[in-house]
């Protein structure tokens, strides 16, 4: 038996590169959705506590850490899943000991990043604030609250790592197992600290890091545990090809999440300066939106390690196969999702919010990204099968027209429209981000799918069904 059949079997990992396509996807599929979700459900229900319990002043000071968390976390993140992506191909390609090797090196390179972005993010905090222009009525709480959740940012980074590796080897259920436990957990520490302890905003931080320092071990001692892929002191080579690989595929990831971060923190500059009112609608708003991009962000992961696997086996149809069981999913959850946001915009502002004119901002602005958010849908999907190829290029420079279409149709139309102004920029960025991911994954994917097909015949007769196929064309054209 081969080394990677017994890695498989013993523990139960998914080898995307053979079986039926919808099965492996729907199999890999619910427990990472669940994963997300609860990720998404307890951000929101801190959210939920932070606001009834402490007031809409302090929930728009944590929802204004937003963009600027996701500058630093989805760079760490983009990092994360580009590393996964090597990783998963290797294991495609069964490849053992490259997989180990390249394991090594994630771990090393995920501890000095770890060091570099918080120091950064902890130095530049006040700095950052004041550059969104936020209010001073926010800016003690958010500085009380950004100060502990950069200073724990290592547990974050652990996460995302450990959760990418596991993910890349098919395993979608242990970092399921983890958010199930740092949910409750968290949920629970922030009930705490604001309704017990009365800690404030600084409580909701420390409920977060804990949490998160809990998932992190949950996955790393998963990882442990699978013989295969124990470290010796040979795979720790620090071999200057093997850094430049991984930096290679995942830095255009991770200056991707770092751009599309600028693009939010833009919005969220020109909304800050209409005053708490917006600022405060808008939190409220990003709330559900991620939490409703959540299925098809999710179809997007799962597109990216079934991508990755069967492009590291040169499966190439089965990535085509794929692809259209994402897209189902997230047209699905397209319909069952958007048209809440277009049909009963209030009845999700006032979940979140108590003032009138919050809710009255929050109404108007949902409708619109509800119509667009099919884009964005499709957009995850498309865009997670060009990186699981190996080709995160295209993908970054999408980043940046998404950041500069944000920039500019918000600077062009706050003034004019309020809030809507950033519904529509919202919805350009990812109509221009789709356009461009398509173009990547077609002159990706069909050279690959020619070359197999090409190669399933003998010279002469794939010259002959090219010829019988050009003369049947060319009849159909007469």
């Amino acid at each position: 038996m081969s080394e990677s059949t017994k890695f498989e079997r013993s523990k139960k990992i998914t080898d995307f590169t053979s079986g039926s396509p919808a099965k492996h996807i729907l199999k890999f599929y619910w427990p990472l959705l669940f994963t997300s979700m609860l990720q998404q459900v307890y951000n929101f229900v801190d959210m939920m506590i932070v606001g009834k319990g402490l007031g809409d002043h302090a929930l728009a000071s944590v929802g204004n850490m937003g963009s600027l968390f996701f500058l630093i976390v989805g760079f760490s993140f983009g990092l994360a899943n580009g590393f996964g992506i090597i990783i998963a191909q290797c294991f495609g390609a069964k490849d053992m000991d490259r997989l180990r090797h390249r394991l090594a090196a994630t771990i090393q390179l995920a501890a000095v990043l770890s060091v570099v972005l918080t120091a950064f993010s902890l130095i530049f905090l006040p700095h950052a604030l004041r550059l969104l222009r936020t209010d001073e009525l926010l800016m003690d709480n958010c500085l009380k609250y950004g100060y502990i959740i950069f200073g724990g940012l290592c547990s974050s980074i652990s996460y995302n790592v450990s959760a990418a590796i596991l993910r890349s080897l098919g395993d979608s259920k242990t970092p399921l197992k983890a958010i199930i436990i740092s949910s409750i957990l968290n949920m629970s520490l922030d009930s705490f600290f604001i309704f017990i302890l009365h800690t404030g905003v600084e409580g909701a931080a420390i409920a977060t890091i804990v949490s998160q320092v809990v998932s992190s071990f949950v996955c790393i001692r998963r990882l442990s545990q699978i013989e295969e892929i124990k470290l010796r002191r040979s795979d720790f080579k620090n071999e200057k090809r093997v850094y430049l690989e991984l930096f290679k595929n995942g830095l255009p990831m991770a200056f991707m999440n770092s751009i599309t971060a600028v693009g939010c923190m833009a919005i969220q500059y020109f909304i800050n300066g209409c005053g708490v009112d917006y600022t405060t609608a808008y939190s409220a708003c990003s709330k559900f939106l991620n939490l409703f991009m959540n299925p098809a962000s999710t179809a997007g992961n799962a597109m990216s390690a079934y991508t990755s696997q069967n492009y590291g086996a040169k499966e190439y149809k089965r990535i085509k196969e794929g692809l259209s069981v994402c897209l189902m999913i997230s047209f699905v959850a397209y319909v069952l999702l958007g048209s809440l946001m277009v049909f009963i915009p209030g009845r999700l502002a006032v979940v979140l919010l108590e003032g009138d004119s919050p809710i009255r901002l929050a109404t108007e602005y949902f409708p619109v990204v509800g119509m667009g958010l099919i884009a964005v849908d499709c957009l995850f999907v498309i865009r997670s099968g060009v990186q699981g190829m190996g080709k995160p290029i295209i993908p970054m420079w999408s980043g940046v027209l998404e950041m500069v279409l944000r920039i500019v149709i918000i600077w062009a139309f706050i003034n004019r429209i309020g809030l809507r102004a950033a519904a529509f920029a919202e919805v350009s960025a990812w109509v221009g981000a789709l356009l461009m991911n398509i173009y990547a994954f077609c002159i990706v994917l069909i050279p690959k799918l020619k070359e197999q097909k090409k190669g399933e015949f003998s010279d002469e007769e794939y010259g002959f069904i090219s010829q019988k196929s050009e003369g049947k064309l060319q009849s159909h054209r007469c």
